[in-house]
């Protein structure tokens, strides 16, 4: 379906959009060729005047994103959203990632939701700037670390996808739970997590000593990745041996084994310029964030 919003101003650029927004129809129209969103607290309006005059105003102009600050490192820092606590923000935040995701379907019952925000802080002036997210459930069955994720196209390709996905898996081992996204992932979707995974894998094998002896199994509880996520990546990087399965005990069981071949990781490595220094540095979570889970750990409030 071709877009129903044809540009979108958010402060002073012009984006396209590239897929249909769930704008309420009431307010915005089935068709307009200009929205106006406001980049502090997303709110949205047809009409220039009117947004011209919410931004003199606006409560978020000169203030932090709402939420805890989690992440801290060089001009960036994420701040973690209880879509309850926040609900409108998080609902006009939801609305607008919609118009770059192909696949999120939640925009307003955003109360069982966590919203993480990407945001960039100017060395010269101060100004902070929202120019991504990743949202996840609060409680997921199937332990998923991430719902959806994106950077605003006007900060992609800089790396800021593969530091969101570390973050969402640094929270999977602060809270010692093995996940990954929620599935099936979007054709780009697949293809940054599988760079993020390839990447990831690697520099664990590389931090390994080359004798010693790595399981896929080893792999997942040192990076936190489903076991499924490192066998297809594994498989992507052409680095999967299958072995004769020395120790069947039954009929059922595999005549083969996958297993990890360790030089080939090295060499993959070498060969897509994977370097030891990871996307996001666990060192950078903010005292906010470890003294709120100490509480949560301690049963308090």
């Amino acid at each position: 379906m071709e877009p129903n919003v044809l540009n979108v101003v958010l402060g002073d650029l012009l984006v396209k959009p590239w897929y249909p927004s769930f704008y309420p129809e009431e307010l915005v129209g089935r068709r307009v060729e200009r929205l106006y969103v406001c980049q502090w607290c997303f709110k949205y309006s047809k009409e220039l005047i009117p947004f011209l005059g919410h931004t003199k105003v606006c409560s978020l102009k000169d203030a932090p994103p709402p939420g805890t600050r989690i992440y801290a490192k060089d001009c960036y820092s994420i701040h973690e959203v209880d879509g309850e606590e926040h609900k409108l923000y998080s609902q006009n935040l939801s609305l607008f990632g919609k118009l770059f995701l192909d696949t999120k379907s939640v925009f307003y019952d955003v109360t069982t939701f966590l919203y993480y925000l990407l945001v960039n802080t100017n060395p010269m002036t101060g100004s902070r700037q929202v120019i991504g997210f990743f949202s996840k459930e609060k409680m997921s069955w199937d332990n998923n670390n991430l719902a959806c994720i994106l950077v605003f196209p006007p900060w992609q390709r800089q790396g800021l996808g593969q530091m969101l996905m570390g973050v969402s898996y640094e929270l999977s081992r602060r809270e010692g739970r093995i996940g990954g996204p929620e599935k099936p992932l979007s054709e780009l979707g697949r293809r940054g997590y599988t760079a993020y995974w390839s990447a990831t894998i690697a520099r664990y094998i590389l931090s390994v000593p080359m004798k010693r002896n790595v399981t896929l199994r080893d792999v997942s509880a040192a990076t936190y990745i489903l076991l499924e996520d490192i066998v297809t990546t594994l498989k992507e990087m052409k680095v999967l041996e299958h072995r004769p399965n020395t120790n069947k005990k039954s009929n059922s069981a595999p005549d083969e084994v996958p297993v990890l071949n360790k030089a080939k990781v090295r060499r993959w490595a070498l060969e897509n310029g994977v370097g030891l220094v990871p996307p996001v540095d666990a060192n950078a979570l903010t005292v906010e964030w470890t003294a709120r889970d100490r509480r949560e750990d301690a049963g308090g409030d």
